[in-house]
């Protein structure tokens, strides 16, 4: 009997996006070790197909991802043909690691600026149309310094899951 492909799960309603990971204290040399950690766990949980690694990383390479808000964020992704189950993977890391800024920041060499990041959020979106106020909300957050050491304050992956969800739902304490 041939393999089958893990079933999409329904769309969350408009507007609202699920957590499907949550890490908190995520140990990683740098970037690409982060994000390789954080596609071995979705795929394993059956939220990505096979490849979602490899054109992650593509993509970070090609299109930083990271975000000089007021406490550097990352926003990595690939495209949605890679993505089963939609939602937001998002980690905290133990010590901040090195994203290309994005929209092609340089320094004084020419060299793309690299951001000391501490949280990744990573959407994983089979159509971003469907979860457009999602992302609004979501990019409010990343530049709200107070929500994002809300979530760097987490205790563990739990609590992280929480409270990012909260302050996804627009919960004003999470």
């Amino acid at each position: 009997m041939p393999p089958t492909e893990p079933r999409p799960e329904p769309p969350v309603p408009e507007g609202e996006i699920d957590i499907v990971l949550a890490l908190s204290g995520l140990r990683a040399a740098d970037a690409e070790d982060a994000l390789r950690t954080l596609a071995a766990h979705l795929l394993d949980e059956g939220s990505v197909a096979e490849g979602f690694s490899a054109a992650l990383l593509e993509r970070e390479r090609s299109y930083p991802t990271g975000l000089p808000t007021p406490l550097p964020t990352a926003i990595p992704h690939a495209d949605p043909e890679f993505v089963h189950r939609p939602g937001l993977a998002i980690a905290t890391l133990a010590e901040p690691v090195g994203f290309g800024e994005m929209g092609g920041g340089t320094d004084e060499d020419g060299q793309v600026r690299r951001l000391p990041v501490r949280l990744i959020a990573m959407p994983l979106l089979t159509d971003a149309r469907a979860h457009l106020r999602a992302l609004q909300h979501l990019m409010a957050v990343l530049r709200d310094e107070a929500q994002v050491t809300r979530l760097l304050d987490a205790a563990d992956d739990t609590d992280l899951a929480g409270r990012a969800s909260r302050l996804l739902a627009g919960e004003e304490d999470a």
